[in-house]
C-alpha cells in the first residue's frame, strides 16, 4: 500500500509540482493524461469515476522508452448508464430552484478502463483539474473538483482515497463496498452510498440458515473486495458452527489451467452450496468452463457485484446458474431518466469521447471516416429507442441509483455549506472552502437521519425463491448502523430468475468432527485422524536404525582393532585410556538414536535427550582432555615445560572427563524433575492428522543441555586449531581440529533445521545431526590410525612415528 501511495504522489508531483514557471509569474501543467470521458463547464465541477470499459491489452513495459497508452475495449452499456445517470442529477440539480441557487454544477468524468492504473491517472486528472496555466506563482489554490462520485471498485478507492485524503477532497462511492473502507482514520475523506460487506455477509448467512446450509463453498475474486468479504464470511461460519468445503480465488487473468483446476475442486466436492464474491467478469470464465464440461446441480449465492449482471442472465447459462440466489442492492426509480437516456446525442467534442464509443459500440459504425474502405458511418441521428440493452433498462436501478444519491448527497452538503455564516458553526475560522466543504460534509455524512433525509438510503435486497417464506420487515439487528459513517439498513425480500433449487443433496449440514477425528473422503462420517510418528516400520525409520547399527558396529571394530593391538606404539602414543574412553561414548552416542524411534512413551521420552546429552559430553569432554594432553605433551618436550605433565596424569584426566560428565548429568536432573519431556498428541501441523511427539516440557532446559555441550566444542576445537602446527609426530592436534570442526557446522546447522521441521521431520532432523557428528568424530580421529595399524604395519613403529618427527 505505501508503495502505491508513493506512486501516487508521484503522479501528483508531475502534475501539480511539477510545473514550469514562465516570466509572466504563471505556472503550467507539465502533462496530460489522454482519456475518455465526458464534460460540461460550470461554476463547480464534480468529478466522476466509471467502469465503462475494460483493459484487454497492456502495453509493454520496457523501462527504456516512454510507455504506450493503454487500449480499454468492451463497451459495458450499463456502466455508461450510470454515468449518464450522473450527469442527469447534476442537470437535475441545476434547474431545481431550491438547491444551489445562482451556481451552476459542471461534470468531469472520466473511464477507468477496470484498471488500478487508469483510474489513478483519471484521479490524478480530476485534482490536476483543465486549466493550462495557473496566475499563483507557488501553484497554490482549491482543487478544481468539489467532490468525486466513484470509484467503484474497492481496491480502486483505498489507492485513490489515500491521496485525495491528502487534499481533503471527498470522494462518494456508489459501489465500492469493502468493509476495511469504514475506517474513518485511513481513510477521511472516504464515503459510499453502498453498505459495507459486513451487511452483506449477515444477508448471506440469513439465507443459509433459513435453509440450513452449513456445508458451503466459497469462490471470490483476487482483490480487496473479495478477500475482505471472504474473510467475513468464514468468521461468520464458524460463529454459527458451519464448515467452509473449499475455498479458492478466482483469477485475475482468467488463466484457464486455474480455471480448471477451481472447476475440478468444484466437481469433487461434496459441498453443493457455492457463495461467490465476484464481479461478473472474473467469475463467468469459470462459469463457461463448468457449462463446456456439464457441471451443474450447485446451488450458487451470488454477491451484489454479480447477482443482478446482465452477462450472466444469459438463457445459455441457465443450466449452471438456474436457481440462483443473490444479494442485490435496494432498487430504486428515477422520474424521467429513461427520455433523458434517449435524448443523448454525439458529437465532435473530444472531451465527450466516452459519448462517441458509446454510439459506435451501440450501432456498429464510426462518427469519423478514417480511411477504411467499408466502414460504416454514423449519421449521430439514429434511433436509440429502438434499441434493447442495459444501457436504455431503467427497470432495474441499483447502482444507477446509487449514483444518483451521491450526486445529490454532495448537493446537499454544498448547499447546506452555504447557508452557514462567518464565524458561527464548525467554520469558525477561514479557511478554505474546500476544507469547509469536506469537513461539512463528513458531519453531515455520519448522521443517519440527515442521510436518509437527503438521499433516502437504503441498501440490499435478498433474491429469494418465489415460494419462500419472507419477513417484509428488516431483519433483527440490520436496521440501523450503529458506528458512525455506516449508511442506514434495510432488507427486501424478493423472488428470483426463474430455476429450481438444488437442494436435494444429504451435504448441505455439516458436524464438527471431535478434536481427534476426522472427516472421511465423503465427508459424511467422523473417522479417527491417523497417528503419525517415526515408525520403525516406514523407510525413513528403517534407514536411520541402520546407520545407528552400522556406526555402532563401526566403534566396536576399532575397539576390537584397538584391544588387539593396544601395546602397539600408535595406540599407545595416543592416550589408549582417553582413545576407549572415546570409542565408548560414540558407541552410546550411536545407540542412544534408538531411543528417537518408535511410538514415544514416557520413559523413552525422559531418557532419548538425558542420554543423548550425557553420551555427547562424554564423548567431547574425552576429546577436550585428550587435547590438552597432546598440548602438555608437546610442551613438556621443551626445558621451560618439563613440569606440564604433572598436572595432566591418568588420575587428572579421569577425574576432568568426570566433573564435566557430571555437570550434564545434574542438567538433566533439574530438566527431568522440574519439566520433563512428555508424550504429547499434536494436531496443528496437519489438521487431518494427529502427530505423536515427546514435548520438550522445558525450552531452557533443552537450550542448557544443547548449549553445554556447544560450549565444550567450541573450546575443544579453539584448543585443537592453537595446536595444529605441532610436529608431525603431535599430528593429533590436526585430527582433533577436523573432527570438532565438522561437530561444530552439523550442530549449527541443526538448530534452524530443526526449529523449521514439523512433527516426525523435527525428530528424524535430531537423529541425522546425532549420526553425522559421531560418524564424523570416528572417522576424523580413528580412521588414520586404522589404515596404519590394518594396511601399513610397518609404519606402526616407535622409530617410524619419530622418524616423522625428525624430518620434520
Amino acid at each position: 500500500m505505501w508503495i502505491i501511495l508513493h506512486i501516487c504522489l508521484l503522479l501528483l508531483s508531475q502534475y501539480i509540482s511539477a510545473v514550469l514557471t514562465s516570466s509572466s509569474g504563471s505556472c503550467q501543467i507539465w502533462r496530460r493524461f489522454k482519456l475518455n470521458g465526458m464534460y460540461q463547464g460550470g461554476d463547480l465541477i464534480i468529478g466522476g469515476l466509471f467502469e465503462v470499459q475494460y483493459l484487454k491489452t497492456f502495453p509493454v513495459l520496457s523501462f527504456r522508452t516512454e510507455p504506450e497508452l493503454p487500449q480499454c475495449e468492451n463497451f459495458y452499456m450499463t456502466s455508461f448508464q450510470q454515468a449518464q445517470t450522473m450527469v442527469f442529477a447534476i442537470n437535475e440539480i441545476n434547474n431545481n430552484p431550491n438547491l444551489l441557487p445562482n451556481i451552476m454544477l459542471g461534470y468531469q468524468i472520466y473511464d477507468n478502463c477496470l484498471r488500478l492504473g487508469v483510474a489513478l491517472r483519471a484521479a490524478t486528472a480530476l485534482v490536476s483539474g483543465k486549466e493550462e496555466s495557473l496566475s499563483h506563482l507557488n501553484c497554490t489554490g482549491p482543487p478544481p473538483v468539489i467532490g468525486i462520485i466513484g470509484d467503484p471498485g474497492s481496491t480502486h478507492s483505498i489507492a485513490i482515497s489515500r491521496v485525495f485524503g491528502l487534499f481533503r477532497v471527498p470522494m462518494v462511492s456508489y459501489y465500492a463496498t469493502c468493509s476495511c473502507l469504514s475506517d474513518r482514520e485511513k481513510y477521511p475523506s472516504f464515503f459510499r452510498t453502498i453498505p459495507s460487506d459486513a451487511f452483506q455477509v449477515r444477508a448471506m448467512m440469513q439465507i443459509l440458515r433459513h435453509f440450513r446450509w452449513t456445508w458451503v463453498g466459497l469462490l471470490y475474486s483476487d482483490d480487496d473486495y473479495g478477500k475482505h468479504a471472504a474473510q467475513s464470511l468464514h468468521q461468520e461460519m464458524q460463529l454459527v458452527g458451519g464448515c467452509v468445503a473449499f475455498s479458492e480465488i478466482l483469477p485475475t487473468d482468467n488463466n484457464p489451467k486455474e480455471i480448471q483446476r477451481i472447476m475440478s475442486v468444484i466437481q469433487d466436492s461434496t459441498g453443493m452450496v457455492v457463495v461467490v464474491f465476484s464481479t461478473s467478469s472474473y467469475f463467468l470464465p469459470l462459469v463457461d468452463e463448468m457449462l463446456l464440461k456439464n457441471v451443474t446441480g450447485r446451488q450458487w449465492i451470488a454477491s451484489e457485484a454479480w447477482a443482478t449482471s446482465p452477462v450472466l442472465l444469459a438463457p445459455r447459462l441457465m443450466p449452471v446458474l438456474g436457481g440462483t440466489l443473490g444479494i442485490a442492492i435496494r432498487r430504486g426509480e428515477i422520474q424521467g431518466l429513461s427520455d433523458f437516456l434517449l435524448r443523448l446525442r454525439p458529437d465532435n467534442d473530444p472531451e465527450n469521447s466516452m459519448v462517441r464509443i458509446f454510439w459506435e459500440s451501440m450501432f456498429g459504425c464510426k462518427i469519423k471516416n478514417e480511411g477504411n474502405a467499408g466502414e460504416k458511418l454514423c449519421t449521430g441521428q439514429e434511433d436509440l429507442s429502438s434499441t434493447n440493452t442495459a444501457y436504455t433498462d431503467v427497470s432495474e436501478l441499483r447502482a444507477s441509483y446509487n449514483v444518483y444519491k451521491a450526486v445529490y448527497a454532495l448537493a446537499h452538503a454544498l448547499h447546506d455549506l452555504m447557508q452557514c455564516e462567518e464565524g458561527r458553526g464548525p467554520f469558525s475560522e477561514n479557511t478554505f472552502f474546500i476544507h469547509n466543504l469536506k469537513m461539512y460534509f463528513r458531519l453531515s455524512f455520519t448522521d443517519d437521519v440527515s442521510l436518509s433525509t437527503w438521499a433516502k438510503l437504503h441498501a440490499y435486497s435478498i433474491f429469494l425463491p418465489p415460494r419462500s417464506v419472507c419477513s417484509e420487515s428488516c431483519p433483527p439487528g440490520t436496521r440501523r448502523a450503529r458506528r458512525k459513517g455506516l449508511p442506514v439498513c434495510c432488507f427486501d425480500c424478493l423472488p428470483c430468475a426463474d430455476g429450481e433449487i438444488s437442494n436435494t443433496t444429504d451435504s448441505t449440514e455439516c458436524t464438527v468432527c471431535p478434536d481427534e477425528f476426522w472427516s472421511n473422503p465423503e465427508k459424511v462420517l467422523c473417522v479417527p485422524k491417523e497417528v503419525e510418528y517415526l515408525s520403525y516400520e516406514e523407510p525413513l525409520g528403517i534407514s536411520l536404525t541402520t546407520a545407528s547399527l552400522i556406526g555402532t558396529s563401526f566403534c566396536a571394530f576399532v575397539i576390537v582393532i584397538f584391544t588387539h593391538h593396544r601395546n602397539t606404539p600408535i595406540v599407545r602414543a595416543n592416550n589408549s585410556e582417553l582413545s576407549f574412553l572415546l570409542l565408548l561414548s560414540l558407541k552410546l552416542c550411536f545407540l542412544c538414536v534408538l531411543l528417537f524411534i518408535g511410538r514415544p512413551q514416557l520413559w523413552t521420552c525422559q531418557l532419548r535427550h538425558a542420554v543423548f546429552g550425557i553420551s555427547f559430553v562424554l564423548c567431547v569432554s574425552s576429546i577436550l582432555v585428550k587435547t590438552m594432553v597432546v598440548i602438555a605433551v608437546f610442551k613438556s618436550s621443551r626445558p621451560e615445560g618439563k613440569s606440564a605433565m604433572k598436572w595432566f596424569g591418568a588420575a587428572q584426566q579421569r577425574g576432568t572427563v568426570l566433573v564435566l560428565t557430571v555437570l550434564q548429568v545434574v542438567i538433566c536432573a533439574v530438566w527431568l524433575s522440574n519439566a520433563s519431556p512428555t508424550p504429547h498428541r499434536n494436531s496443528q501441523y496437519i489438521r487431518s492428522k494427529i502427530v505423536y511427539e515427546c514435548a520438550i516440557g522445558s525450552v531452557v532446559g533443552f537450550a542448557v543441555l544443547l548449549g553445554y555441550i556447544g560450549l565444550l566444542a567450541a573450546v575443544s576445537f579453539m584448543l585443537a586449531f592453537l595446536a595444529r602446527n605441532l610436529p608431525d609426530s603431535f599430528n593429533e592436534a590436526k585430527f582433533i581440529t577436523f573432527s570438532m570442526l565438522i561437530f561444530c557446522a552439523v550442530w549449527i546447522t541443526f538448530v534452524p533445521a530443526y526449529v523449521s521441521s514439523p512433527g516426525k521431520y523435527a525428530v528424524a532432523v535430531e537423529i541425522f545431526a546425532i549420526l553425522a557428528s559421531s560418524f564424523g568424530l570416528l572417522v576424523a580421529i580413528f580412521a588414520p590410525k586404522c589404515y596404519i595399524i590394518i594396511l601399513h604395519p610397518e609404519r606402526n613403529t616407535k622409530k617410524a612415528i619419530m622418524g616423522r618427527g625428525t624430518q620434520s
